[in-house]
């Protein structure tokens, strides 16, 4: 087995992507709301083809909804709002969980679950966590480490 090179800068192992229906739309928001920094978005046609953006050394895509004729690898890529459902949840390790939560709360977002420690006991680890979804129905959470 060979060792995998490394990764290109700026790049995390695991970059997830999350799709939007209106995905011009939310690089705004994301970073009001959650505190994310676009570094880079190609639109073409008035359509955001890519986008990047970072939180401390995390990264995810955010992309337009394809579907239908216009999906790629014969998969549709939905948004939550349109599917009805959420499949998957992101995890961001944040400074102060209860001052990001307001500020989210101050955007639109809805907290499912309002900050509260989670202790898994001696020998494991602390933390302060709340969950929010955006306002296309992803499911968020962010989290401070206390103790471990």
């Amino acid at each position: 087995m060979t060792t995998m090179k490394p990764t290109p800068a700026g790049w995390p192992r695991i970059s997830p992507g999350v799709y939007y229906r209106d995905a011009m739309a939310m690089l705004e928001w994301l970073p009001r709301a959650f505190g994310f920094t676009v570094q880079q978005q190609v639109v073409e046609d008035g359509h955001l083809v890519h986008s990047q953006l970072i939180y401390g050394d995390g990264l995810i895509m955010v992309g337009e909804e394809l579907a239908g004729d216009q999906r790629r690898f014969g998969i549709d890529r939905l948004s939550p709002a349109s599917t009805g459902c959420n499949t998957q949840n992101l995890m961001v390790y944040v400074d102060e969980v209860d001052a990001h939560c307001a500020v989210a709360r101050a955007a639109g977002a809805t907290i499912v679950a309002e900050p509260e420690d989670h202790d898994y006991g001696e020998g494991y680890w602390c933390d302060r966590a709340y969950g929010a979804t955006d306002p296309e129905g992803h499911l968020w959470w962010f989290v401070q480490r206390l103790r471990g």
